[in-house]
């Protein structure tokens, strides 16, 4: 569950970044008048179809897992090419377009000389999801609801949120929260806290996201301060690889060397080996391997979707 976002991505230097006044690595949310002037002095781009949670669900289909994806766009162009490519991808999608009211959402990515990307988001549609789009059924059916802490930015989507996330909870489907971005745990600690403490079963954080998180300076201190609240967390500290962290297990997996062209997407598709060894019964190591393999792939090239059958990438090079 995400917003549903189309992806217009650009390499930039760091003149245009100054110019635009960008923070590497941030999210930024932007209006529709700000979004069409960085467009426009954006050079030449590619459109692709993106928004976290669909990254990491095509992910989960690419590695042959069973995926549905809940998110709103428009009935305008950029949201029926959205539509398209999920479904084509293997995802479910069955989230009703928005037919009055702002625009498909999109994201201005910017991919910077030494690959860190920024991302300014226009949410537009997204902001349009409500509680009358979530069917507690259709989420029951579901072994893990994985959502998106970008979803907490408006009191409808955070309505739709909770409503996912206790028609989840009452049929017994596990609870996955991704905290996103650090500006958005700034944002929002204290609601994810309680969160994390009383309805998530998996977090998903980088290293920053979770020190964020409880406000504290180190690695090993956030492991310290997260163990007692959650069932597993998935943190990846990126060159440095990732930890799959239990109340009584800590596991550490290294990242699989790749060259970095971007690295728009690298934590959706790291939660979506994870999600997909989760729900096949895999070791927590190979759970982690299998994300560590996906997020090598995708930073790999530009874009924050995979350009292989993450399935067969796995028979190739974990033996799975």
């Amino acid at each position: 569950m995400g917003n549903a976002i189309v992806d217009i991505i650009a390499r930039v230097d760091d003149a245009f970044l100054s110019r635009h006044e960008q923070v590497k690595g941030a999210m930024l949310l932007i209006d529709a008048d700000t979004s069409a002037r960085l467009y426009d002095d954006m050079p030449p781009a590619i459109e692709r179809s993106g928004g976290s949670a669909a990254n990491t669900a095509t992910g989960v289909a690419s590695f042959g897992g069973r995926a549905a994806y809940i998110g709103k766009v428009h009935d305008d162009q950029l949201g029926r090419v959205f539509q398209h490519d999920i479904r084509a991808a293997g995802v479910a999608f069955e989230t009703m377009p928005a037919s009055e009211g702002a625009p498909t959402a999109t994201s201005m990515i910017l991919v910077a000389p030494d690959a860190q990307r920024n991302m300014n988001t226009y949410l537009g549609a997204c902001t349009n999801i409500s509680v009358d789009d979530i069917d507690p059924d259709y989420v029951a059916d579901a072994e893990i609801l994985y959502v998106e802490g970008y979803l907490w930015d408006t009191p409808p989507m955070k309505a739709a949120v909770l409503k996912a996330m206790d028609a989840a909870i009452a049929g017994g489907t596990k609870v996955a929260l991704s905290l996103s971005d650090s500006f958005c745990v700034d944002r929002f600690r204290a609601e994810f806290l309680d969160l994390v403490k009383t309805k998530v079963d998996i977090v998903f954080a980088n290293d920053a996201e979770i020190m964020s998180l409880f406000e504290v300076d180190t690695f090993e201190a956030a492991v310290a301060a997260l163990r007692p609240h959650v069932k597993i967390a998935a943190l990846t500290r990126g060159a440095d690889g990732s930890v799959i962290l239990t109340p009584d297990t800590e596991v550490s997996v290294p990242a699989f060397a790749t060259e970095v062209e971007d690295t728009t997407g690298a934590g959706d598709l790291y939660a979506s080996g994870v999600l997909y060894g989760l729900t096949n019964g895999h070791s927590y190591e190979l759970c982690a391997q299998l994300g560590s393999l996906a997020a090598a792939e995708v930073i790999a090239h530009l874009g924050a979707r995979s350009e292989v059958n993450l399935g067969e990438l796995a028979k190739k090079e974990l033996d799975l």
